[in-house]
């Protein structure tokens, strides 16, 4: 296996490369507190907008410059249609948000000496195994928070769609085939950022949640910031989850991330986030004393594997350990977004040189209003003014994400040829079927036609409708009720399915199950 350069000679050249693409930004000294006063106001002024034109149901802004908080307010409601507002206090599930608060946790265990980021996860985690065994004896915490492992990006996440629990998910890890060669390419993983975390905390003896409390949590009086959705679930002001339906944003579905809290799990508060956002600012310095080191913090933003351009800025950005590391239109920052496509947004966004940063969080998903609503805010601390509609261009980002896939899918599956090939008795296809990634799945007769149930003890289950031969379609995505995927059987000379595959768990090749038996 080709090994990309090594760590040390990567780091220079990568840091060499992005301070020469560094434009100059704005010094420190023209960034006013006349000038920041004037952002905030009109910054408030963009957030009750976008409220007031349906932009999202709700949301909540921290911004702090220097060591002091000086914007926290929440704008519109909790859930749309009732009257209970959002606030400085609401707590949200920040999604994504959580990779780069995770690395704050593990920054505090590399600065007291439990791990280093250069750990090998074979010694804090023997159980744990990539597809190939070179890799997985040189594996680290830093490859796992770089996203540098070759895990292909959503290696895990099908299996937690189905049903499946956190140390399930990682043991199978093991027989998703790598996307790239060890160290050569970035691909952006949930489960791969997850081990690291879970492996760096093994040392403590202590789940990752509670590290997360001792390490950042409780040390910056983070009272309503928890990794455990039974927490959320217990606050009263908590933002629910908004998706559009018929063109109205509705809470509608509900979304549990334990299984990868350390990459999306986190659930947290304006203030509460504020007072992180000042650990950052401060390289690991909180109200006068040092909670983490520089050295451990400073690892974080080292720009480790490139991410190519931002889609709207155009600014060059590269991944860091749970951070975005970016070389845009307004100097160096440091940022990372958060999404659930069941209906969040989140962003932090941090210009270390000017020690300012700015989090927002919502509850609606697809929307641009977080980053529109951040680099509105940086053109007029940086500029005086907005040089452009940037929510507008984040929107065409988000709402691209979805729209496409479903309309390709249903121009696929139209209509089914015409005449349409009979399906065979539904006894061909009735079966237990298996393969060690997904383990067993079911097809059982139900009424008039199949349904298919996945994940363990069949915890998830599909409607098949025929469509044509032996090809079945169902419609297994909440958040995309109308996009429809194909579940496909080969039939053996006996009349019967020998193997299926179910297209939306196939992804990454691995969604062919065969017959186990009758």
């Amino acid at each position: 296996m080709r090994l990309n350069r090594n760590l040390c000679d990567w780091r220079i050249w990568v840091c060499i490369a992005a301070l020469a693409l560094w434009p100059r930004a704005a010094s420190a000294d023209t960034i006013t507190p006349e000038r920041i006063a004037v952002a905030l106001s009109k910054l408030e002024a963009l957030a009750q907008g976008a409220v007031a034109d349906g932009a999202v149901p709700g949301l909540a802004i921290a911004v702090v410059h220097d060591d002091d908080v000086i914007f926290l307010r929440g704008f519109g409601h909790r859930e749309a249609g009732k009257p209970e507002a959002v606030d400085a206090d609401t707590v949200f599930q920040i999604a994504s948000l959580s990779k780069p608060v995770s690395a704050t946790v593990v920054a505090a265990l590399v600065s007291d000496g439990t791990v280093s980021w250069d750990s090998k996860i074979a010694d804090l985690d023997p159980a744990f195994r990539l597809a190939d065994p070179y890799p997985t004896s040189q594996l680290t915490v830093r490859d796992l928070f770089s996203h540098r492992s070759g895990l292909p990006g959503t290696a895990g996440d099908d299996l937690e769609d189905i049903g499946y629990d956190r140390a399930e998910i990682l043991h199978r890890l093991r027989f998703v085939p790598p996307s790239s060669s060890f160290r050569a390419g970035y691909s952006y993983s949930n489960f791969g950022l997850t081990e690291g975390a879970v492996a760096a905390a093994m040392p403590t003896g202590k789940p990752w949640e509670e590290v997360a409390e001792e390490k950042l949590y409780r040390p910056l009086g983070m009272a309503s910031t928890s990794s455990r959705h039974s927490d959320f679930v217990k606050h009263a002001d908590r933002a629910a989850l908004h998706i559009k339906v018929d063109g109205a944003w509705a809470a509608k579905i509900e979304r549990d991330p334990d299984a990868q809290a350390p990459a999306g799990g986190v659930s947290s508060t304006a203030r509460d986030l504020s007072q992180w956002v000042r650990l950052i600012l401060g390289n690991g310095v909180y109200a006068g004393k040092t909670l983490i080191s520089a050295d451990a913090l400073d690892q974080t933003h080292v720009p480790l594997m490139t991410r190519g351009k931002n889609p709207v800025s155009g600014g060059e950005s590269f991944y860091g350990l749970g951070w975005n590391v970016e070389f845009g239109r307004h100097g160096l920052s440091w940022g990372h977004a958060g999404a659930f496509s069941v209906g969040a947004r989140t962003l932090v966004t941090i210009f270390p040189r000017e020690r300012l940063g700015i989090v927002i969080i919502a509850n609606a998903f697809p929307t641009g209003v977080p980053e529109g609503l951040s680099d509105s805010f940086a053109d007029l601390v940086f500029k005086g003014s907005v040089q452009k509609d940037w929510v507008k261009a984040w929107d065409g980002i988000y709402a691209g994400m979805f729209g496409p896939v479903v309309e390709a899918a249903k121009a696929t599956y139209a209509a089914p040829p015409s005449p349409a090939r009979p399906s065979r008795p539904a006894s061909a296809y009735a079966g237990r079927y298996a393969n060690d990634f997904f383990g067993n799945a079911v097809v059982a007769s139900a009424g008039d036609g199949l349904v298919l149930k996945v994940g363990p003890a069949g915890a998830r289950s599909y409607s098949l409708a025929h469509y044509d031969g032996d090809l079945f379609l169902t419609f297994p995505d909440a958040e995309t009720p109308d996009r429809p995927t194909g579940v496909s059987f080969v039939v053996g000379p006996d009349g019967k399915a020998s193997a299926m595959t179910i297209g939306f768990l196939d992804e990454n090749h691995l969604g062919t199950l065969r017959r186990v038996g009758d």
